[in-house]
């Protein structure tokens, strides 16, 4: 979370949302009863699966959509996903892993500054919204690349993007605007 001395940033990714299909119908019932680290919800119609390795937490769905979180980067969101189909395929599903995607990349960084919220949201004004009564950080949401990001007057960042090219190209893009609204020391 520190800049280097070359005056690189650090960006920390904390969580990979992905989605995969297994093309074929699954039992909740059976998974619940046979399967290992699982949490039958019938009221929500899922399981919840955990694996320890990569640590995932995944929701299974009888249509055969499954939603995984918890990863840190997309290569351990694609494993663990596919250690998620094995584990249906040994319990006796005729699973096909298929429609792999990520979804969602949150990471965060932390600027060699403190901020300004007031002067950024005036400078970035229609992208940017801060109101402190509802939430402390500034919202400055991108559509190209696509990204939302929480700028906070600490000088901590936060970005949520579709992947993890988006976070990097959101931050090197938003860096220069935050630069020019250094909070003095």
């Amino acid at each position: 979370m520190e800049s280097n001395n070359e005056g690189e940033l650090d960006i920390i990714i904390s969580n990979v949302v992905a989605t995969f299909r297994t093309r074929c119908h699954l039992n909740l019932r059976t998974i619940a009863l046979e399967g290992n680290n699982v949490i039958y919800k019938p009221e929500q119609g899922t399981v919840t699966m955990k694996l320890r390795k990569p640590r995932i937490t995944a929701n299974i769905w009888s249509s055969g959509k499954i939603i995984c979180t918890g990863a840190s980067s997309e290569d351990e969101a694609k494993l663990g996903a596919r250690r998620l189909a094995r584990c249906l395929q040994k319990l006796g599903f005729k699973v096909k892993f298929s429609a792999f995607k990520v979804v969602n990349v949150m990471a965060g960084c932390s600027m060699p500054f403190k901020i300004s919220l007031i002067d950024f949201t005036k400078k970035n004004r229609p992208i940017a919204t801060y109101e402190p009564e509802l939430y402390p950080a500034a919202m400055y949401t991108m559509r190209q690349p696509k990204a939302t990001i929480k700028v906070f007057s600490t000088g901590s960042v936060t970005i949520l993007a579709p992947s993890v090219v988006n976070v990097a190209a959101a931050v090197q893009h938003v860096y220069p605007l935050l630069s020019e609204c250094r909070r003095p020391l």
